[in-house]
């Protein structure tokens, strides 16, 4: 299979600008998830789409393959679609620029044995802390018994009125899509729900496009505060054996 790994990298972040290129233990964090996705033997290639210059040229510093993309995208998976229509690949793989604890080994859950002309696929993980199911930057799912999303909320889903039999599942930064599929998203218009929820992968779900939800047993963390990269760079620290600050 002929993929290729696309880490959308936005400097522009509002609760966090130059998000990517925050400092963890010497490296900018987007070096952190570049340095695992190339890891894998599975990906044709790894490329950085960045919308900023301060982006591109840190890239280059550290040897990284990086793209200046348009800074007009205000979706991800818009970003990742622009690269689709320069480089011509049967599959892309989205890693959030975010999320420095990727491990390289979930890589091999996406990857399909073959595909459908608009297929889509993200990774999940269990939640099993209850403050994070009320975590609104958390985005939980529900899936049908051949676990295609039903639906993706901010919001507890499904809520626990008469039942608690069950596992919260929050999507993660791991994603995967067909060119067709992305030529789609681009071409399709935002709806109100996913306006409101702000999730690209809802513009599938809303049109009749099977998303497949895959279960990854490798926990990520998405730094959307300063508190979550205080948090990630704890646990480099352990991982490392010494303190970053030395």
């Amino acid at each position: 299979m002929n993929v290729l790994c696309v880490i959308p990298a936005r400097y522009q972040s509002s609760r966090m600008p130059g998000k990517p290129l925050s400092d963890l233990c010497g490296k900018p964090m987007i070096w952190w998830v570049y340095q695992e996705a190339v890891k894998s033997r599975l990906l044709a290639d790894v490329i950085v789409a960045a919308d900023d210059e301060r982006i591109v040229h840190r890239c280059r510093e550290l040897e990284m393959n990086v793209l200046m993309t348009s800074k007009e995208h205000d979706t991800p998976t818009s970003r990742l679609a622009e690269i689709a229509e320069i480089y011509d690949f049967e599959l892309y793989l989205m890693i959030m620029g975010d999320e420095p604890l990727i491990d390289h080994r979930c890589i091999e859950l996406i990857i399909p044995s073959a595909v459908t002309s608009s297929y889509v696929a993200a990774l999940t993980n269990e939640i099993n802390n209850p403050a994070e199911v009320v975590d609104y930057s958390n985005q939980k799912v529900v899936t049908n018994q051949n676990r295609k999303a039903l639906m993706i909320s901010r919001s507890p889903i499904p809520y626990p009125k008469g039942e608690l039999g069950f596992v919260y599942e929050k999507v993660t930064g791991v994603q995967i899509f067909t060119k067709k599929a992305l030529e789609f998203y681009k071409a399709a218009k935002k709806s109100v729900v996913e306006m409101a929820e702000e999730n690209d992968l809802l513009r599938f779900i809303e049109n009749g496009i099977e998303v497949t939800m895959i279960k990854s047993p490798y926990k990520t963390v998405s730094v959307d505060t300063p508190k979550d990269l205080e948090l990630v760079r704890k646990e480099i620290e352990r991982r490392q054996g010494q303190s970053c600050h030395q």
